[in-house]
C-alpha cells in the first residue's frame, strides 16, 4: 500500500504534473524543462528526482546533460493513471502555455 500511496503522492504537486505533461511529448533535457517551467535547475532537479524515485520517469546522461522520459516499465497502476493524465492534462491552460514555450525553444541537439 505504501508504494501505491507514493504513486499518488508524486502527482500531488503542480510542477510535477507539468513535468509529466511535457514528458508526454517525449524525452527532454533538464535545461529544456527549466526554460519552459521558468524555474531554477535545483527546483526542476528536485521534482525530477521525486518523479524518478516514485517510478514515473527514467533518466539518461549524455555528457554533462541529463535527459528524462516517461518510465517505460511502469506498474499497471501507473500505466492506467498515465493514460488518464494523457487525456486530461494537455488541454489545461497551463499545459497549453508550457507546450507553446517548448515549441519556441531551439532544439537541444548536443546529444542524440
Amino acid at each position: 500500500m505504501k508504494a501505491t500511496a507514493q504513486v499518488f503522492k508524486a502527482l500531488s504537486d503542480e510542477t510535477r504534473l507539468r513535468i509529466l505533461c511535457l514528458l508526454l511529448e517525449g524525452e527532454l533535457c533538464v535545461c529544456d524543462l527549466m526554460a519552459v517551467l521558468q524555474l531554477p535547475q535545483s527546483t526542476v532537479s528536485r521534482h525530477l528526482a521525486y518523479l524518478k524515485n516514485s517510478g514515473w520517469v527514467d533518466d539518461r546522461r549524455c555528457g554533462v546533460w541529463m535527459y528524462y522520459s516517461i518510465a517505460e516499465n511502469g506498474s499497471e497502476l501507473r500505466k492506467g493513471i498515465l493514460g488518464a493524465l494523457h487525456t486530461a492534462l494537455p488541454s489545461q491552460e497551463v499545459a497549453v502555455a508550457d507546450r507553446q514555450r517548448l515549441s519556441e525553444l531551439s532544439p537541444n541537439t548536443s546529444c542524440a
